[in-house]
């Protein structure tokens, strides 16, 4: 291996290890909350539980794509993040301007605000997370 003066940066080291925690914090619960919802309510609000059950696919998967790092990790979590973004600002507009689309909360409802808004925040800093640790092609 050629030292270049520059340390490689990861994605799982540092304040990268608290992302990944709060990532599994977030697909437990998420997947908790949806795999309830799916088996026991499915009916009353099927798009719902479907949304927060993809959530907590999408957290799962971000969390596994950071810790791995490498190449291949950076660009599952850069994708995640992507969609994991466009998803709870997309489902917290639809969920403000039409509160009839949602007859029961998802993960990214109101922009996450049951869940102290951090389905907002979470991707912001995982993308950020993604932009700080990348490699130099200089």
């Amino acid at each position: 291996m050629v030292e270049t003066g520059t340390p490689e940066r990861t994605t799982n080291k540092g304040p990268g290890r608290l992302l990944i925690a709060v990532y599994l914090l977030f697909a437990i619960a998420a997947t908790s909350r949806a795999g309830l919802q799916l088996a026991t309510k499915f009916d009353e609000a099927p798009v719902a539980y479907l949304l927060s059950g993809l959530a907590a696919a999408i957290y799962i998967v971000a969390a596994v794509g950071l810790a791995r790092a490498g190449h291949a990790g950076r660009r599952v979590a850069l994708a995640c993040c992507s969609v994991e973004l466009i998803g709870v600002v997309g489902v917290g507009v639809l969920s403000l301007v039409d509160e009839e689309l949602f007859p029961d909360e998802t993960v990214w409802s109101e922009f996450g605000s049951g869940y102290g808004y951090i389905p907002l925040v979470l991707p912001v800093l995982g993308l950020l997370w993604l932009w700080r640790t990348r490699h130099d092609t200089a």
